[in-house]
């Protein structure tokens, strides 16, 4: 019964906003911002954008928006070509960091802009901006002046404005970046349940991956123009498929290694000891015998044991511990394993948490966890600050 009226309320609305991108190039000279882009976003889909600065996120979004052209390719909305048809006649809306609200206006009367300019009967613009100040959590302060109001009901009213044109698409380039962190999060929850609420397609700019994983259906990483990878959150953290998204998805523990043995068992020399991985953790490359590579592991897959704790057949390495921080019910143990510095997490009542710094102990971890990378190129590197 439920899931019959959820779909009769789905197509009472007729759900619109499906946006197809297909392999869209933006160039400015010679220089390539965007290469060889395909995407396709279902209708209702809450989509985030995600990546370092200049990866090409918001030339994305603004060739969405139709602000420019791409240079090669095509983008579609609900299956109609959007090359060539202005920003105006595209059925989107848009916030951005730079919100723009007249300050001379009340909250309701710049929710009110766009309707007026659309000459909206005023019985009907009056109730839909009252729906939407309520959506958006202003209800009561319709009669406020922009200076009276925070930086987070700002964001809202914003929000609001764009909305209440009811658009198939919201574009919202980084609208909560200039926000302090326990407004973010407030925010950040809002606007996931108005996008449930709505079902309209949100498709949002950050480089923030806390942020997006929090608030997606689906991210979409990108770096130097190009997609990484495309998924659900839970999807991209638990199985990336390059060290880019591992390392912008996540904390992540890096261990140098070379192959020493290729093929069904995968065996691997680190500066602290080599051991035997399964030939389904490499991810991107197929590694063959002497080539580098990155093993990586998330802290909460890494288990610390005293020295003279591990057993037969465990995959251990040798770490001595250089520093614990207690967070509560979790320590969070720094370990010299090698030449890698590695994190792990335990539980505060743990055995591994009462190690303290400058203890000999061992590292292990399940072998199906493990990720094994090739070493980022020079042009990723330089996205986190590093030399490939």
């Amino acid at each position: 019964m439920t899931t019959t009226l959820k779909q009769s309320v789905r197509d009472v609305q007729n759900v619109t906003g499906s946006i197809d991108i297909a392999s869209v190039s933006k160039s400015y000279g010679d220089t390539e911002v965007l290469s060889n882009v395909n995407l396709s976003i279902p209708a209702g889909n809450f989509l985030t954008l995600l990546g370092p600065s200049g990866c090409g996120k918001t030339t994305l979004l603004r060739l969405i928006a139709g602000f420019i052209e791409p240079s090669k390719g095509k983008i579609a909305i609900d299956g109609r070509d959007m090359n060539g048809v202005p920003t105006q006649k595209r059925p989107i809306g848009m916030v951005f960091q730079n919100l723009a609200l007249f300050p001379h206006f009340s909250v309701a009367e710049n929710v009110a802009y766009g309707l007026k300019l659309r000459k909206t009967p005023a019985a009907e613009m009056q109730k839909r901006v009252d729906r939407f100040i309520d959506l958006v959590g202003l209800n009561g302060m319709g009669d406020r002046r922009i200076a009276q109001l925070s930086g987070g009901q700002k964001q809202r009213v914003a929000l609001a404005r764009s909305l209440v044109l009811e658009p198939s698409i919201l574009l919202l380039d980084e609208p909560l970046s200039a926000l302090d962190m326990q407004l973010r999060k407030q925010l950040q929850i809002a606007l996931k349940e108005i996008q449930r609420k709505l079902q309209t397609t949100f498709v949002f700019v950050t480089h923030d991956q806390e942020e997006a994983t929090m608030i997606s259906d689906t991210v979409v990483v990108m770096s130097n123009g190009h997609v990484q990878q495309v998924g659900a959150p839970q999807d991209i953290y638990a199985s990336p498929e390059t060290l880019f998204v591992s390392k912008f998805i996540g904390e992540l523990n890096e261990i140098p290694a070379r192959v020493t043995k290729s093929g069904a068992q995968m065996t691997v020399q680190t500066a602290a000891g080599q051991f035997t991985l399964p030939a389904s953790a490499a991810r991107g490359f197929a590694p063959k015998d002497g080539d580098a590579a990155v093993i990586c592991l998330r802290p909460e897959q890494i288990k610390v044991l005293p020295a003279s704790a591990t057993g037969a057949g465990q995959t251990a390495l040798d770490a001595t511990v250089t520093d614990r921080l207690v967070i509560g019910p979790l320590t969070r143990i720094s370990l010299r394993v090698g030449d890698a510095d590695l994190v792990a997490v335990a539980m505060t009542d743990g055995d591994a948490s009462k190690l303290t710094t400058g203890s000999a102990c061992a590292v292990t971890f399940n072998p199906d966890h493990a990720r094994v990378f090739a070493p980022l190129s020079d042009d990723l590197a330089s996205a986190f600050g590093e030399h490939a």
